[in-house]
């Protein structure tokens, strides 16, 4: 009897030994699927920091949306897949194969714009590369980048009797060559200053050249050279078979965006640049009716050059010499003159009024674009195969009638009245944003130094007085204008200054990790009101950001708010929040600004801070 019974009793211990650790082992499970690390998992990767504090903040599980509807805020965002450091979600091949889109390829529909409806978007963190490392510091990094970071060293073997860059142990070393510049950019530059008889042999022509266009740019070690005489150009090129060239161009700390002449229009205004270059950028002028070089000449101001250097300038064999035929026939029917050519290298001049088109025969093509075309639309609009014509006040002042640079960069420009902006508005608009620049970099502080930042975003920059006020800062600024509002970067360009237009309910032309700084001024205000998602552009302001870059988000103080409450999330840290003080500037009427820094983090012990 007394053994039955201990068995019993063991059997009773056993079964609520089982039955404790069965709710334990629920306990913990539940407990784990639910409770928020701050350390970020996608698969077996976590987020790891270097010398910053964790991401957890227990108070702030839940806010009020600024529309008014409750909503938790995450603690966490997912981290990509590494096959996806170098994502650019609306220049996806990925995406347009997977939805099968039917793309004409002959006419470089593939390389166009294609975004993925918000059911497709990926909702998490680029990683940074193994091996990244914080970018070398301009000016050292024009001829010199960390290999770790951009791991694609095709270029240096295919181009290697070319000069473009050479591979040097850690580094990708660029001697500044080029397909038709083998003995560097600096003396091909100055080549084309001479052929055009400018003083001293420099491209900017005593400030009356700034703004170039350069298309297939490569490496952009072009425009790369041009900065040491004050001219800035777009560098622009697809991410096609030579994949990553604009992404060298941008970690080197050169001005540079992803686009194609394909079927629409770039997203410039019209007459932008005094120069366009081409040298061997491998596009058929000759297509669909020369529907690509005229869209060059919708670009050009008058009296604005275009240099070709390309084997139909100089080449003897039966087909160069067919095709230079044909291309001096069309650029003669738009009224472009040769106004220097020699070795391999050609340059035509823009006329500076519409005398010449209105002196064509009837019938000549191209034709001119009709009266009711509007050459400063370029949001999804289709390419035409006309000649833009000049507006009555160009055609009469014979030009742009712009200042010289640096003077272009205060003085209002004659579109200025296009947008209805008196010249007083004008000068309000640069002391306003003298004030806020000055602010902002007071109370970043310790923070930022003579070297911190190079490439500047600008996400809404209305006239572009934010980016005229880092004049003797040594940045450049890409100034984003909203798809409503093009007629503004045309005042942008007129100022010396560059830019694009874009809609910021999509993801930017642009790879992870390309600028130091974005600057959003009322920018979640305006997606708001489009019922786009901020969510959304935050995670894309985290891919486009630099690791140890900055955010400055000058908004309503809800906005801000509402900002700040996701900051842990996506592993970014509050500098600085304060109210804006109102004064007389009514457009800060209950106003706030919050500076943030991105964290460096990593899915692998591989990164490196190397300065």
């Amino acid at each position: 009897m007394t053994r039955g019974r201990a068995d019993v009793n063991s059997r009773k211990k056993l079964v609520i030994t089982v039955v404790v650790l069965v709710i334990l082992g629920a306990f913990f499970y539940f407990y784990s699927q639910s409770n928020d690390s701050s350390i970020v998992e996608y698969g077996d990767k976590s987020l790891k920091h270097f010398g910053l504090r964790g991401d957890k903040d227990e108070g702030e599980s839940s806010s009020t949306l600024v529309g008014g509807e409750d909503s938790a805020i995450p603690k966490s965002i997912p981290v990509c897949d590494d096959r996806l450091s170098e994502l650019i979600p609306c220049l996806d091949r990925n995406l347009i194969y997977q939805t099968r889109l039917k793309l004409d390829l002959s006419v470089m529909e593939h390389y166009e714009r294609h975004c993925p409806i918000p059911e497709r978007r990926y909702n998490c963190l680029i990683p940074p590369p193994p091996g990244y490392k914080i970018p070398i510091k301009w000016p050292k990094s024009r001829d010199q980048v960390w290999k770790a970071n951009i791991p694609h060293t095709h270029l240096a073997t295919e181009k290697s009797d070319q000069n473009w860059m050479v591979v040097k142990g850690e580094k990708i070393v660029f001697p500044g060559g080029g397909t038709h510049f083998h003995y560097g950019a600096d003396k091909y530059i100055a080549s084309i200053a001479n052929m055009l008889n400018f003083p001293n042999n420099n491209i900017n022509n005593e400030g009356r050249v700034r703004s170039v266009l350069d298309v297939g740019c490569g490496v952009a070690s072009f425009g790369g050279y041009l900065l040491s005489s004050d001219v800035i150009a777009m560098s622009l090129a697809p991410n096609d078979v030579h994949q990553n060239q604009i992404q060298f161009a941008l970690e080197r700390g050169i001005p540079a965006y992803l686009g194609v002449l394909g079927t629409l229009r770039l997203p410039y205004p019209s007459r932008s640049f005094e120069l366009a270059h081409c040298s061997r950028c491998r596009i058929d002028w000759l297509q669909r009716d020369g529907i690509l070089l005229l869209e060059l000449d919708r670009l050009l101001r008058a009296g604005g050059y275009f240099a070709y250097s390309s084997p139909e300038a100089y080449a003897q064999d039966e087909e160069d010499r067919r095709i230079w035929r044909e291309m001096s026939a069309l650029v003669e029917r738009m009224c472009w003159k040769i106004a220097a050519k020699r070795n391999q290298t050609v340059i035509w001049v823009k006329p500076l009024t519409n005398s010449c088109y209105l002196k064509r025969l009837p019938g000549t093509l191209p034709p001119l674009c009709r009266s009711d075309d509007d050459p400063d639309a370029v949001s999804g609009v289709k390419m035409k195969a006309c000649i833009s014509r000049y507006s009555d006040q160009m055609h009469k002042a014979k030009g742009s009638g712009l200042a010289p640079w640096p003077a272009r960069l205060t003085t209002p420009p004659p579109r200025l009245a296009e947008i209805q902006y008196s010249t007083k508005m004008f000068e309000k608009d640069m002391e306003v944003w003298q004030q806020r620049v000055h602010n902002y970099w007071s109370k970043l502080g310790s923070k930022i130094k003579a070297d911190t930042i190079r490439n500047v975003m600008d996400m809404k920059a209305n006239i572009g007085s934010f980016g005229a006020a880092l004049k003797d800062k040594d940045v450049w600024v890409m100034n984003v204008v909203p798809e409503n509002e093009p007629k503004s970067l045309a005042i942008i360009y007129d100022r010396g200054l560059i830019g694009a237009v874009h809609n910021w309910c999509e993801a930017f032309s642009t790879y992870p990790r390309t600028y130091d700084l974005l600057h959003a001024w009322t920018v979640f205000s305006d997606i708001i009101k489009k019922e786009c998602s901020p969510e959304d552009l935050l995670i894309e302001m985290d891919r486009i950001l630099r690791p140890k870059g900055f955010i400055i988000v000058h908004d309503k103080r809800s906005v801000v708010e509402y900002v700040k409450k996701y900051v842990p999330a996506l592993h970014w840290e509050v500098v600085t929040i304060y109210d804006v003080d109102q004064g007389k500037d009514n457009d800060d009427d209950d106003h706030a600004v919050v500076i943030i820094q991105k964290k460096i983090w990593l899915t692998s012990d591989s990164i490196q801070v190397s300065e």
